[in-house]
């Protein structure tokens, strides 16, 4: 039957909807480099791809090993996790992070990416409601505030934010995309003010065990929130954390959120409903991941040799790199806009993201991310060298 002249108002999400979701939010920023992609591929020596950061090392194998021996799991996983799951993750951030924390106060999640951007609504954040997060800062915090109706804002210090209409603070240490690491003392005031004004503190540390001239320290641990002999506790706290960077596993969604029991348990009690569980071979390769430390060192190795060679080459090339001391990126400027050094670059068939994807304050920077293979590394500093 035609409905050609039908009255009827258009399917949600069909083009004419009164509201569509995808109207909240920004661009896709990736979407806007494909030109820049396609310039770099067209290289005689193919494309250098240094822009999104995802892994390209083999994921170790104990956990190959430990993912295939759970495949046989035909039942439903929990949201939670087993208590071994659990364990380990409290485990882990122990020894660590140095965090007195216990198996209660740990979920798993889905990617820490999922994790952010559907927090403030898992958390009845909407209309009213402030997220904040850094100036400069990965894209998905602002979604996440987008997606329930609250108002995203940055800031440069939270002292400068309004402690009345706040109700989620995100810090984000190390940082992406500029590898800016806070110290216990920048930290420790960030949970003082949040505490102060009852706003949730949630830390995104998902490149806490990539610092390179900076050591990464959680908000979890004592010397920020508080020893627990001296009144100290994760109330008000959640910290993030992947294991897609430290041991490459992106493809597998592996990562938890940790802190405040109390919230954890209302996430627990949401995400039961809405589904939102981690598989369980992949629950079980986590388990072996954060139980192993040496492909941790592998991996490290790997990186650092990266950076070395890359940051040498763009510094020759007329880059300035600037912080940088953590995480899995070179934070690089000309001290021009950053979509002309992209242009550049990609005659090159080097393919960088532009610092303005990550807010207008990076529009004079590009980040260049180390997770290309070695041969891939050296051959972009082969063409930066000319």
């Amino acid at each position: 039957m035609s409905t050609k002249n039908s009255t009827h108002a258009p399917f949600p999400g069909h083009p004419g909807a009164a509201r569509r979701v995808s109207d909240l939010l920004p661009v896709f920023p990736w979407d806007k480099l494909e030109p820049y992609k396609r310039t770099a591929l067209a290289h005689p020596g193919g494309l250098c791809d240094f822009s999104v950061g995802t892994p390209v090392d083999p994921v170790p194998e104990v956990i190959q090993k430990a993912l295939s021996a759970a495949t046989d799991t035909p039942g439903y996983p929990t949201v939670w996790g087993p208590v071994e799951l659990r364990e380990a993750v409290a485990g882990w951030l122990h020894r660590r992070v140095g965090a007195e924390i216990g198996p209660q106060a740990v979920l798993p999640t889905v990617g820490s990416k999922e994790l952010v951007a559907w927090l403030p609504t898992q958390l009845g954040l909407g209309p009213g409601d402030q997220v904040a997060y850094p100036r400069l800062a990965y894209p998905t915090y602002e979604v996440g505030a987008r997606l329930c109706g609250a108002e995203p804002v940055e800031y440069d210090s939270v002292d400068e934010l309004d402690g009345s209409r706040v109700r989620l603070l995100w810090v984000n240490s190390p940082s992406n995309p500029t590898g800016r690491v806070l110290g216990k003392d920048e930290l420790r005031r960030a949970v003082e003010w949040a505490r102060e004004h009852r706003v949730l503190l949630v830390s995104d540390e998902c490149y806490l065990e990539l610092g390179w001239e900076a050591d990464p320290v959680s908000v979890l641990h004592p010397d920020v929130c508080g020893h627990a002999a001296d009144g100290g506790s994760h109330e008000g706290l959640l910290a993030v954390h992947s294991l897609s960077k430290r041991s490459n596993l992106a493809g597998y969604r592996a990562s938890f959120v940790a802190g405040d029991p109390v919230v954890v348990r209302e996430l627990l009690e949401v995400r039961k409903h809405s589904g939102m569980i981690v598989p369980a071979p992949v629950q079980a390769a986590t388990v072996a991941a954060l139980g192993d430390d040496a492909h941790v060192a592998e991996q490290r190795a790997r990186y650092a040799a990266r950076r070395s060679a890359l940051r040498a080459a763009l510094e020759a090339y007329g880059f300035r790199i600037e912080h940088s001391e953590a995480s899995l990126y070179l934070w690089a400027t000309q001290d021009r806009p950053c979509w002309e050094t992209v242009a550049e670059l990609a005659e090159l068939g080097i393919l960088v993201a532009p610092g303005d994807f990550y807010g207008p304050a990076g529009g004079r920077f590009v980040r260049v991310a180390f997770t290309a293979t070695d041969e891939r590394v050296a051959a972009a500093v082969e063409r930066l060298r000319g």
